[in-house]
């Protein structure tokens, strides 16, 4: 698989997805201009073997504290990795409030079901990344060794409700996370959505801390800012990962438009799959 670009950012609309979603579904099509309806692994592994990508890095969605109805378990999310395990990598979700209980679950979920990272998002759970009710769960994570990934920047969903749907994009910060990185050296942690609007916060988070980097998901790259390109190509091209936020944005767009962009070769190879690599541990 060494060679091929690893999505570092999926979704699947599962029956789950839909659930804990509801109330935010049809304003998510109307934003993301995309008319996505139910897609089920075999039909996804399809598409990303006819866009030539190697691996997809499944991530669950929960937002329960926002509607009250769980996303898909983790239970889930590893049979859904069981139908091609070379292919799909999925993430686990606990709430990171949750105390004993979720640091419990995350150790089930990795140990047991053999889930490989996890996913959490602060607008959705309704939590501040550096929330010290968290730590429990940020240091069973580094000692797993797995990787966490935080939502960062604005959201799409809620977009266009009023009150967004009360979701508070104040929790999307990557000043936040930095928090994290900070307080745990070896945890792994990836900043989705590069941020944006706070691009430059997160850029220079990936500057400074080792532990820290940012994918580009739920952009176009020709929509993405020249600054972060240019970040890539010359000061943490080591940093920047290929994500595209399947099925919202599907991957062989992402990857039309991304061969339009000038970079390095070098820097193209370690975005799309050599950055990925190495933070899922595959070499």
């Amino acid at each position: 698989m060494s060679g091929r670009p690893i999505d570092f950012h999926v979704h699947l609309t599962t029956p789950g997805f839909f659930r804990t979603l509801g109330p935010f579904v049809e304003k998510m099509r109307s934003y993301f201009r995309s008319d996505f309806g139910q897609i089920g692994i075999e039909e996804a592994l399809r598409e990303y073997e006819e866009a030539g990508v190697g691996r997809m890095v499944l991530l669950p969605l929960d937002a329960s504290r926002l509607t009250g109805i769980p996303g898909d378990s983790n239970e889930q999310m590893a049979e859904l990795q069981r139908v091609d395990p070379e292919r799909v990598i999925a993430f686990a979700t606990v709430d990171p409030l949750g105390g004993k209980r979720s640091v419990l679950e995350l150790e089930r979920a990795v140990k047991d079901l053999g889930l490989r990272g996890l996913k959490l998002h602060p607008q959705l759970q309704r939590f501040r990344p550096d929330d010290e009710r968290c730590f429990e769960v940020y240091q069973m994570a580094e000692d797993l060794g797995i990787p966490v990934l935080f939502h960062t920047g604005t959201s799409g969903i809620g977009a266009g409700l009023e009150g967004g749907g009360g979701i508070r994009l104040d929790h999307g910060r990557p000043i936040y996370v930095d928090n994290v990185a900070a307080q745990f050296p070896r945890l792994k942690v990836v900043m989705a959505h590069f941020g944006w609007p706070w691009y430059e916060e997160a850029l220079a988070i990936a500057q400074h801390k080792a532990n820290v980097y940012i994918e580009l998901s739920g952009w176009s790259p020709r929509y993405i800012p020249q600054v972060v390109w240019r970040y890539a190509d010359n000061l943490i091209p080591e940093k920047v990962l290929f994500g595209s936020d399947y099925p919202m944005i599907r991957p062989s767009r992402w990857l039309a438009d991304f061969e339009r962009i000038e970079l390095k070769r070098e820097t193209k190879e370690m975005i799309l799959w050599r950055n990925a690599e190495r933070v899922l541990g595959l070499r």
